[in-house]
């Protein structure tokens, strides 16, 4: 099995060698290059072919979310793990939005970076425990200021299988193969599942996925 090749990228370098301890006592994990800034991680993306990049949102020169929709526009194979010490639901929204499978809290990254970096190896999503109580808290919050019932229970059980496929990050094909359905059909599906749970877009689905626990 081939190891994970990894490129990490904040601007402080005690953490970077941190991270890379962590990191290379793990068998099958291989930190491949390290970057300080967002465009320099662009760069290094571009150039060491990573099957994982581990990175901050604030860096200098480009920060870590734009970097991140740079790095998943020219090679959207790598998977992307954020690290922030932001944990309200617009950052993660915005981190998905660029093309983040993973988003961590720097604080927990120790614990946690591995099991996100298996995660998204496998083409499934990850978030902190910490970030996904939020989510989850927030979430209970507005149903309860709504006086609102769980959309959830709107859902067919197989609305309920695609909508877990996606939030896992697979496309519309490879949803399609496993349930033996045309792409057509998941796509329609799709449509009806955000309908159905008042959602825009595939991130915002992610997040619905984690708040409901059906992704962790």
């Amino acid at each position: 099995m081939n190891p994970i090749r990894i490129l990490l990228a904040d601007d402080h370098t005690v953490m970077r060698n941190g991270l890379r301890l962590l990191l290379e006592r793990q068998p099958n994990l291989s930190v491949v290059g390290e970057a300080s800034d967002g465009r320099e991680t662009v760069r290094a993306a571009e150039s060491f072919s990573p099957d994982v990049v581990v990175m901050d949102i604030a860096m200098p020169n480009l920060n870590g979310i734009e970097a991140a929709r740079q790095i998943t526009a020219a090679r959207p194979e790598t998977a992307i793990v954020i690290l922030s010490m932001h944990s309200d639901e617009s950052y993660v929204i915005r981190a998905l939005k660029a093309g983040a499978r993973a988003y961590l809290l720097k604080d927990s990254a120790e614990g946690d970076l591995i099991a996100a970096i298996r995660a998204i190896s496998e083409g499934k999503s990850f978030f902190s425990p910490a970030i996904s109580r939020i989510l989850v808290e927030d979430y209970m919050r507005q149903l309860e200021q709504q006086h609102a019932e769980d959309t959830y229970e709107l859902l067919t059980a197989r609305e309920r299988e695609i909508l877990q496929l996606l939030a896992e990050g697979k496309t519309n094909k490879e949803v399609a193969s496993m349930l033996n359905l045309s792409v057509y059909t998941i796509e329609t599906h799709r449509t009806h599942i955000l309908q159905k749970l008042n959602l825009h877009n595939v991130p915002e689905l992610i997040l619905y996925a984690v708040r409901k626990g059906i992704i962790s």
